[in-house]
């Protein structure tokens, strides 16, 4: 049985994290991506305990008190956040647990859990960043360039990270991040 970890994936909105960690899913077959808990009313076709773990305010205020969420923000006027017991669980079975979170997740995960790896997901320039950004087609102007400032504060605290990506090519990029969550899950603590 290979050694279950945690990889925390994070970089800017457009740096293509959402498509890497899909393409991970099925290259890595062990791995197992972490469901957040929130406070926000479900969406049509959304799953409890598949999408989100979806509770009261009250719930999940009692979750960080306990100090059973390793990371938790709040996100316009909603709680948004990991809960450890899945994260551990998962872990203890071999699984690589995979957690797609900002930045300042990142490191709350990582003071709670210094063993957990962290990802950063680049993209190749700020200008492929903004291009990607507006052909999605999903935000006006200022939302992409509140965007755009957000990403760079991102991209100042990279160095920081275990190991950085950057998303130019897709395929190389999959075999990339697959070869970094296999060698891990191969060594033994």
């Amino acid at each position: 049985m290979r050694t279950g970890n945690l990889f925390v994936i994070s970089g800017p909105s457009g740096a293509g994290k959402g498509t890497l960690v899909a393409r991970l899913l099925e290259e890595v077959p062990d791995t197992w991506i972490s469901v957040s808990a929130t406070t926000r009313k479900p969406r049509n076709g959304e799953v409890d305990g598949k999408h989100y773990y979806f509770m009261s305010r009250q719930q999940f205020q009692k979750l960080a008190q306990d100090d059973e969420l390793l990371e938790w923000a709040e996100y316009s006027g909603n709680l948004y956040g990991t809960p450890r017991k899945s994260v551990e669980d998962h872990m203890a079975e071999g699984k690589q647990v995979i957690l797609e979170i900002d930045v300042q997740g990142g490191f709350q995960i990582r003071e709670k859990l210094p063993e957990a790896h962290l990802v950063f997901i680049e993209p190749p320039s700020l200008d492929e960043l903004e291009r990607r950004l507006v052909n999605r087609g999903t935000e006006d102007a200022q939302a992409i360039e509140r965007r755009l400032s957000a990403a760079k504060m991102e991209l100042s605290r990279k160095d920081e990270y275990d190991f950085v990506l950057v998303n130019d090519d897709l395929d190389v990029a999959v075999q990339q991040l697959a070869a970094y969550v296999n060698e891990q899950a191969e060594m033994t603590k």
